[in-house]
């Protein structure tokens, strides 16, 4: 069992960073910023509610493939990088669907800046969950893995729930068909089966893996970033 004090390290190393990463992202934009109460909203819910739905998705798209290709071994890296991204990318984004967001996604970066959040609510969570794990293998091993954690895990789901979201905004303001968001949805599932499959590289070696998947979502995070600011500075 853990100490109270080992509680709350674990409780801060697996909250705060996203929480950080939140506020940075939300002052992304200039003009017309979101409210604090709707971020936090979107955050919780990425934190809780999505979480519960992408374990009962996973499972259930687990089971369904399982069947459907009962002649083929699923194997783990097929549960990481195809069934996690699906499972994962289409429960974060539906915090944007709650009426205390929903109602603040008046222009086009506010679905990146809520799809973002959303994802990092989720990523508080699993860190949580795996930091658990770490910290139960000793103290120094879970910092190291929780701070790799928080870089890599937090932009990844920033970035690529910040996609969906991004369409679901687009479809939103312009009033047209659910379907539209279909492409980014796609898109956010690449990046993140895309990341899970370079994190998972053992040739030529973990250490390239990671940094290539920490350049990765660096990368993504900046074009993120940058395409808030540049829809920002529209309606300054």
């Amino acid at each position: 069992m853990f100490t109270i004090v080992e509680w709350i390290i674990l409780l801060l190393a697996s909250f705060i960073p996203p929480l950080i990463y939140a506020v940075w992202i939300r002052n992304t934009e200039r003009c017309h910023r979101q409210t604090w109460g709707s971020i936090l909203l979107c955050f919780l819910w990425g934190a809780t509610i999505a979480v519960i739905a992408a374990i009962i998705l996973h499972m259930i798209l687990e089971i369904s493939f399982a069947i459907s290709f009962e002649e083929v071994t699923m194997g783990p890296l097929f549960a990481v990088v195809v069934i996690a991204p699906i499972a994962e990318e289409i429960a974060k984004p539906l915090g944007l669907r709650l009426k205390g967001v929903k109602k603040h996604i008046t222009e086009l970066e506010d679905g990146l800046i809520y799809g973002a959040v959303a994802g990092l609510g989720f990523s508080a969570t699993e860190n949580l969950l795996y930091g658990y794990s770490f910290l139960t293998e000793g103290f120094l091993y879970f910092i190291l893995l929780i701070g790799l954690r928080s870089i890599g895990g937090c932009l990844l789901h920033a970035s690529a729930t910040a996609l969906t979201g991004y369409g679901y905004g687009k479809t939103l303001l312009k009033h047209t068909s659910v379907l539209r968001i279909i492409p980014y949805f796609i898109l956010a599932m690449i990046v993140h089966g895309l990341y899970n499959l370079t994190v998972s590289f053992e040739l030529p070696g973990v250490i390239t893996g990671l940094v290539l998947a920490f350049l990765f979502v660096i990368v993504s995070i900046s074009l993120i970033r940058k395409k808030i600011m540049l829809l920002d500075a529209r309606n300054c």
